[in-house]
């Protein structure tokens, strides 16, 4: 239960979006797929409602988590608990979807594709230019979490990409690296094309400055910022699967912003307006 923690410093704004959730049902419904690299957790869509009413937040995007490899069920079903007016999500389909799977999915909330090139990941580098190709008929944009080290040697790839890609975790750089390293470079390469979009989120899966601010993770979210505040999303990565079973405190990231990113303006766009745009909210 949340009622007894502290409410966060910062006002989320009406409308603020939480990009990237995962949801986990119980292992009768929704069995855990053998290539998961985590334990399972219990964290069902009614326990992470509870986050948005500490948080302020009202919208949220569930994301397929490794876990369930290509099992959608428990996310499109999260969705449905949540509700189609505040939740989307992002699964993990192959070359094998069938057009009316994808058209179901669609109906359903599905507005992305999710590569994981990290342990648990099932979508493998070969078949990502098809699969951008196919989910782009359908308005959906890839999503694409992975070692941001190996960002300029997956940079011809990715620029080839049709349609809208999202980056997770400030790029995720496994090592923090500094704003003038080759590999960040070429991060902010790809956000200036226009159609790349990057998640402000869990810090604390690279850095090793570790709360409240993750002032190495920070200085490279201030730099995508700066570059293009138009196309940043904040999100809380809840329920913290490779933090358990001491996950970060959820108000302490949303605070992050206020240290990140100070310009209440800029705040609104990346809470709101943004991941508006991007997730079809009204």
């Amino acid at each position: 239960m949340t009622d007894s923690l502290p409410e966060p410093r910062l006002k989320a704004p009406a409308g603020t979006c939480d990009t990237h959730i995962h949801v986990y049902g119980a292992q009768d419904d929704y069995p855990i797929a053998p290539t998961s690299p985590f334990p399972p957790v219990f964290a069902p869509a009614a326990h992470y409602e509870e986050v948005m009413r500490r948080l302020g937040v009202d919208r949220v995007v569930v994301v397929q988590p490794s876990a369930y490899a290509k099992d959608n069920r428990c996310t499109i079903d999260a969705v449905a608990a949540l509700g189609s007016d505040r939740a989307r999500a992002v699964v993990v389909v192959g070359t094998g979807t069938s057009d009316a799977e994808m058209r179901d999915l669609t109906d359903r909330g599905a507005v992305g594709v999710r590569f994981h090139m990290l342990p648990g990941g099932v979508l493998p580098w070969e078949i990502i230019e098809e699969m951008a190709a196919k989910v782009s008929g359908f308005g959906w944009h890839v999503q694409l979490q992975l070692d941001g080290r190996l960002l300029p040697e997956k940079e011809a790839v990715i620029r080839r990409l049709p349609g809208r890609l999202v980056i997770d975790h400030t790029g995720k750089f496994l090592e923090p690296v500094q704003p003038k390293d080759p590999a960040f470079k070429t991060l902010l390469g790809l956000v200036e094309r226009g159609n790349t979009w990057v998640k402000l989120s869990a810090p604390y899966e690279t850095s090793k400055a570790g709360p409240p601010s993750y002032v190495d993770v920070g200085a490279l979210a201030r730099e995508l910022i700066a570059a293009a505040p138009e196309r940043m999303m904040w999100a809380s990565n809840w329920p913290h699967p490779s933090a358990q079973p001491n996950p970060p405190d959820d108000a302490m990231l949303l605070d992050i912003l206020l240290d990140w990113c100070p310009d209440e303006a800029t705040r609104h766009r990346i809470l709101v307006d943004n991941p508006a745009e991007l997730y079809g909210f009204a």
